[in-house]
């Protein structure tokens, strides 16, 4: 159904298959994340939203208007949607955190012969290690849509440094060989209820 592709080598390893450190043990107060700036035509003023578990395992981002369209009506500029965030995480002196995990969530409705692709990028600000993940869908396809981002490395924030977490993701439909007629999209939004994306967090000390 998908595929994930990484890039810059072993460098890129924001994510991984380990299971993340319990926080509890590390842990006495609950963990802040604030956006800090919020740019792309998915995710206009308002429509994107942060939470956090209250376990500080996991942050949840939860989108809705994020959908991307091709055939039928749909302009050009809407087969491709985007959205980049840049998230300030606050956490105790003396941890650091890793993303080990991204379960991506949303709905698509692809013609026969459309095309639907998701694709992210997780990585530090200055940091080199970046993690490019894709997932494509092939029509006849209408219903919910969902894959996970994982990777064989986990990369730590630095020790008592603050970088902001980036996660630029995008989504592109192709009318492909569908009747012209006839609409086909893809969405990464929260109007289902249960649609969100889950950053998995792996916790260590310093």
């Amino acid at each position: 159904m998908f595929n994930v592709t990484a890039v810059s080598g072993v460098l890129a390893a924001l994510l991984a298959s380990t299971v993340a450190t319990g926080p509890s043990a590390l842990l006495d107060e609950k963990i802040a994340i604030s956006v800090e700036t919020v740019n792309g035509s998915g995710c206009p003023a308002g429509t994107a939203n942060v939470s956090t578990a209250a376990d500080n395992t996991a942050f949840t981002i939860t989108y809705s208007d994020y959908l991307a369209q091709a055939g039928g009506g749909a302009r050009p500029t809407d087969a491709r949607k985007n959205c980049q965030l840049n998230l300030r995480v606050q956490v105790p002196q003396g941890l650091t955190y890793a993303i080990s995990q991204v379960d991506l969530q949303g709905f698509a409705h692809l013609r026969r012969g459309a095309t639907g692709l998701q694709v992210s990028h997780y990585y530090f600000t200055g940091m080199s290690a970046t993690a490019q993940t894709s997932h494509e869908f092939t029509g006849p396809y209408s219903d919910d849509w969902r894959a996970t981002d994982r990777a064989a490395t986990l990369v730590y924030a630095p020790c008592d440094q603050q970088r902001l977490l980036n996660i630029n993701t995008e989504l592109r439909v192709d009318a492909g060989s569908a009747d012209a007629e006839s609409t086909s999209f893809m969405t990464m939004d929260s109007t289902r209820g249960s649609v969100r994306s889950v950053y998995h967090l792996s916790w260590r000390q310093c």
